[in-house]
């Protein structure tokens, strides 16, 4: 029976694993990184829309059937709306992609080396910035030089991130240890308190 309780408390234990401080949340990070990538795509797709518009209604102007101007505008912004739900969803696909394989891979490091530090974020950021310059269209020479130069740039780029990142992470978690410090020390002085009077009170019934 006290065999079985131990396992049962490892398992918990082993279950309830502290997690690093300032690790991402993968799930929140990839969500958060989807939702930008769709209002970027779609913002620039909307922008870049705005030339074509301009000739759409160049053609309105040059013609005087009625028909035919209801059908332009139709045809216009139904490929506006194709264009701008594209380029949504491929901006989005894109960079929840990234943001889900840079944060799985810090979660991945933390987890096997026990600590995250600035390491894990340049390692992360090198391995995706790497792979996402792999699977980029072009020649296999291309794809080698797209792998080495996004390699660097990412190891360059997520350094002063990362370490500015884990600063302001240890300066929070600073802040927070020193507040309930206080309260916990402004609770030991209530508890001492009640604890005095509680007694003074004792001793006036004892007379």
């Amino acid at each position: 029976m006290m065999g079985d309780i131990e396992n049962i408390e490892e398992i918990v234990v082993q279950t309830t694993r502290k997690v690093p401080a300032g690790v991402p949340n993968w799930g929140a990070a990839t969500v958060i990184g989807l939702f930008a990538g769709m209002l970027y795509g779609g913002s620039k797709e909307a922008s870049a829309s705005v030339s074509k518009d301009a000739e759409v209604m160049l053609k309105l102007g040059s013609t005087p059937d009625k028909r035919e101007q209801y059908r332009l505008m139709r045809d216009a912004m139904e490929k506006r709306f194709i264009r701008v739900t594209r380029g949504s969803i491929v901006g989005g696909v894109r960079l929840g992609m990234f943001s889900g394989a840079f944060c799985g891979l810090q979660n991945l490091l933390a987890e096997k080396r026990g600590v995250h530090d600035v390491f894990n974020v340049v390692a992360a950021g090198s391995a995706t910035a790497a792979t996402f310059g792999m699977i980029l269209p072009g020649s296999l020479l291309w794809r080698a030089r797209n792998v080495m130069l996004g390699s660097v740039m990412g190891a360059a780029i997520c350094f002063p991130l990362g370490w500015l990142h884990l600063k302001l992470v240890e300066k929070a978690n600073e802040g927070s240890m020193a507040v309930a410090a206080v309260e916990a020390g402004d609770t030991t002085e209530n508890k001492s308190n009640v604890g005095a009077a509680i007694g003074r009170l004792e001793g006036h019934m004892g007379k």
